[in-house]
């Protein structure tokens, strides 16, 4: 007969054991999460969808299982889209430099979900703001869904398709600038940033000078390597905005979809001042 401290000692392997295979459940979930998302997001999508570093999504479980969607997704917080359709254009060439790197720029979002205003920076980055100056004022942006949300490691909205798929484009290219900023250090951009979009392939080192129209702006520090073009930054209010739509998630539960709220840019402006 099995004695009481056998017993005792048995039930505490197995209790043992179980723990085991729950850490290592718990692992292996979170190494499959990681997996999908950095396969995701290292795809190279023709048009200038953000190409990340898969390194960028490492780390222990709990950070990753903190930032998890939930099942079920929260209400929309924002409001019904403009009545509008995109504009179907394109362009041969990138357009010839027309703005005054010496003056001030700033680009209005005016969203479903809030204003998104953007101080640009024209002397850091004249071809990047002169090409959306351009573009905005030929209506480009408008009507435009932003149509990706990252929320695990690397924390950015991403907008200017105006296919909402991740593979719109202007019909040109631009050159990377500004990579050496300094806000760029330690591989960090900094909440408050807003880049440009690339196909830049850094296992490759292929798809340099691919930014078209497609940006992204980071409400929270994102770890990326410095090679995406920063040309501008995001005013306090539209920050609120961000974070807002960032708190309603994403739709695929993995860290990186389409948004639950519905981000649609009713118009956008360009201003020299």
């Amino acid at each position: 007969m099995v004695s009481q401290e056998q017993r005792r000692k048995q039930l505490a392997r197995e209790k043992f054991l179980r723990q085991q295979q729950r850490r290592e459940a718990a692992r292996r979930r979170a190494r499959m999460r990681n997996a999908v998302l950095a396969g995701a997001l290292a795809v190279v999508v023709a048009g200038g969808a953000v190409s990340y570093a898969a390194g960028a999504f490492d780390g222990d479980s709990s950070k990753d299982d903190a930032n998890a969607q939930p099942s079920s997704s929260p209400k929309d917080p924002c409001a019904k889209a403009a009545p509008g359709s995109v504009k179907p254009l394109s362009f041969k060439k990138e357009p010839a430099l027309a703005i005054d790197k010496s003056a001030d720029y700033t680009m209005n979002l005016k969203t479903t979900c809030g204003d998104i205003g953007l101080d640009l920076e024209a002397a850091k980055a004249p071809h990047t703001v002169n090409s959306f100056n351009f573009l905005v004022n030929k209506g480009y942006l408008d009507h435009t869904k932003c149509h990706r949300l990252t929320t695990g490691g690397i924390f950015v909205l991403q907008c200017g398709d105006p296919k909402g798929t991740g593979e719109g484009n202007p019909g040109y290219s631009i050159p990377d600038e500004n990579l050496k900023d300094e806000r760029l250090k330690d591989k960090v951009y900094p909440a408050g940033t807003v880049a440009m979009a690339n196909q830049y392939n850094a296992s490759k080192k292929t798809g340099r000078d691919t930014g078209g129209s497609q940006f992204f702006l980071v409400y929270q520090d994102s770890q990326l390597p410095p090679d995406y073009t920063p040309f501008g930054t995001i005013s306090e209010s539209g920050m609120k905005v961000l974070k807002k739509i960032a708190a309603a998630g994403e739709s695929s539960g993995q860290g990186d979809g389409a948004p639950n709220a519905t981000v649609v840019i009713d118009k956008a402006t360009v201003t020299k001042s």
